[in-house]
């Protein structure tokens, strides 16, 4: 099982190109169900969840070749068969993606519930929700969302749909399952992220007709089909700010080519607060290809100012970007606090973060941080990443402690990071994946 070893203390200098992002990504795989044209995505990130998606949608009879090193190209036949079985779907939550889309085109659709969730508080339910107010027929039997049109039904009638919470997930389900359905769909508390965004302007140059993306309130006329299309995936916001952090907490200088500033800004403001140097940079003075871009500079953790925070939904500090700056508050001066209201148990990194020398106490969903001081150190060992975004925290506290840290259990981190500790590296990081 691989690892990584990292060596910390050295600053970070360079250039890197942010990649395009995987909760994009996923969701126009999907969208890609709803014509029976080619569809080329561009700027698709190397993934393991990607790849995962991919092998989902070719096991229903779609073709979804990668032709190059960052295009995909889909081709999803009349003759495709709308089931997800488990096998594919238990290791990616993101499967249930699949479920609005089929049931558009195909009227009918059977995707196993996401590693084995249930029925509940988990906003599933939300989607099941939706897609009954569309006039969906929907059974959960032994473990598997069974939907389908109601006899003499060809397609999903358009609603007013306003969801119990704000989900990413439903609102792009509900997003692809509109765009195909007779009449007017108006999604009520909408969730706002650029993949969102980015999701709905591949719709329209589908041939799809929708208004408000990127508001609480998204109108959606239905058409009778879909076109192709070719479509560039929005750069990855939580990979940038996680770079953002990293460089930071090490000290130096760096640009991030590809980056949207726009889609950062409780990020940036936080560390601006806590003395970091931030600043967009546009088509001016950047590379050929390279539209925008984020430069950043820190004079190392030591030398910055805590900062407590609260995550929220878009545009509010991302829960995704939490433990991220999470281990840069832990290494800078003075202490602060982190508050979670999105996720009740996203706090498994502190154990982990603790073994190399961290302050931190937790109580429910707030961390307490106390700072270490202006002598205090951060300390090698080998540690256990336990999720995604928790094992880029260990890995920017990896390149702050004195001597050598092992981050073990790294298939998390290629989840969501295209070749992190190659990127790293370009930076001058001392770290390298070990087999």
């Amino acid at each position: 099982m691989d690892k990584l070893r990292i060596q910390g203390g050295q600053p970070l200098r360079g250039a890197v190109t942010i990649s395009g992002a995987k909760n994009a990504a996923l969701p126009e795989l999907c969208a890609a169900l709803l014509t029976d044209e080619p569809v080329h995505l561009v700027n698709v990130p190397h993934l393991h969840d990607v790849l995962t998606m991919q092998k989902l949608v070719r096991n229903m009879g779609c073709q979804a070749d990668r032709l190059d090193d960052d295009r995909v190209a889909l081709l999803a036949p009349a003759s495709l068969n709308p089931e997800a079985p488990y096998e594919l779907v238990k290791t990616m939550r993101a499967s249930v993606l699949a479920l609005g889309p089929l049931l558009a085109r195909f009227g009918r659709a059977r995707v196993s519930l996401p590693g084995g969730c249930a029925i509940g508080s988990r906003p599933v339910d939300q989607h099941i929700k939706g897609l009954v107010a569309m006039g969906a027929q929907i059974d959960v039997v032994h473990g598997d969302i069974e939907a389908r049109l109601p006899e003499g039904q060809t397609r999903l009638k358009g609603a007013h749909i306003t969801t119990d919470m704000v989900t990413v997930t439903g609102t792009e389900n509900f997003l692809m399952a509109a765009a195909l359905a007779e009449g007017e769909t108006v999604l009520e508390n909408a969730a706002q992220e650029p993949e969102i965004s980015d999701l709905a302007e591949m719709l329209i140059a589908m041939g799809a007709r929708v208004e408000g993306h990127g508001t609480h309130r998204i109108r959606i006329q239905g058409v009778e089909r879909l076109h192709g299309c070719t479509h560039t995936v929005v750069a990855d916001r939580i990979e940038a700010g996680t770079f953002l952090c990293a460089v930071a907490a090490a000290g130096g200088e760096a640009v991030l080519h590809h980056a949207c500033a726009d889609h950062l800004d409780a990020v940036i403001d936080k560390l601006r607060d806590a003395g970091v140097r931030v600043e967009a940079v546009q088509r001016a003075g950047l590379p050929d290809g390279v539209a925008s871009a984020i430069r950043v500079a820190s004079p190392g953790a030591s030398r910055l100012k805590a900062q407590s925070f609260r995550t929220t939904e878009y545009p509010g500090f991302p829960t995704d970007m939490q433990a991220q700056f999470m281990a840069l508050n832990i290494v800078a001066h003075g202490g602060s606090s982190v508050t979670e209201t999105i996720f009740e148990n996203r706090f498994m990194h502190v154990q982990e973060l603790q073994r190399l020398g961290a302050h931190i106490h937790v109580d429910g969903r707030l961390a307490v941080i106390d700072g270490l001081g202006p002598d205090g150190r951060l300390s090698g060992a080998t540690v256990m990443a336990t999720d995604l975004r928790a094992s880029a925290s260990l890995v920017i506290a990896g390149l702050v402690a004195d001597g050598e840290t092992v981050v073990e259990r790294i298939y998390h981190l290629d989840r969501g990071y295209d070749r992190m500790e190659s990127k790293l590296a370009a930076l001058g990081a001392r770290i390298e994946r070990l087999s």
